[in-house]
C-alpha cells in the first residue's frame, strides 16, 4: 500500500497566536492518527513562486489514512483554531 503525505507550504502568517494554537491541536490529531512529521520549519531556500516561510511534510501509512485524519474531528478543531491566521497551500498526495 502506498503512503499518504500532507504537504503544507505557508505563504504568510498574519496571526502567530492562531498558528501556535493550531500547531498544538494539529500535532495531537496527526500523531493520534499515526502521522509522522518528516519536516517542519522555515524553508532553507525557495524557488519559482515559493517564499521562504514555514513548510511541513507529514507521512501516513496510507493515502486513505491521511484523508481520514484530515476529515476527522480533531483536525477540524485545529483548523477552527487557525481560522484565517495564515495563507498556505495544503495538499494531500499519494506516495510514489
Amino acid at each position: 500500500m502506498k503512503k499518504g503525505y500532507w504537504i503544507s507550504c505557508y505563504r504568510s502568517v498574519s496571526n502567530p497566536d492562531a498558528l501556535k494554537a493550531y500547531a498544538g491541536l494539529a500535532t495531537v490529531a496527526v500523531e493520534a492518527g499515526g502521522g509522522r512529521f518528516l519536516a517542519r520549519g522555515v524553508a532553507a531556500q525557495a524557488h519559482g513562486v515559493g517564499v521562504v516561510e514555514r513548510a511541513v511534510i507529514i507521512e501516513f501509512d496510507s493515502l486513505e489514512r491521511a484523508i481520514e485524519v484530515y476529515e476527522g474531528d480533531a483536525y477540524k478543531a485545529a483548523l477552527t483554531a487557525l481560522g484565517n491566521g495564515v495563507e498556505r497551500d495544503f495538499r494531500i498526495v499519494e506516495g510514489a
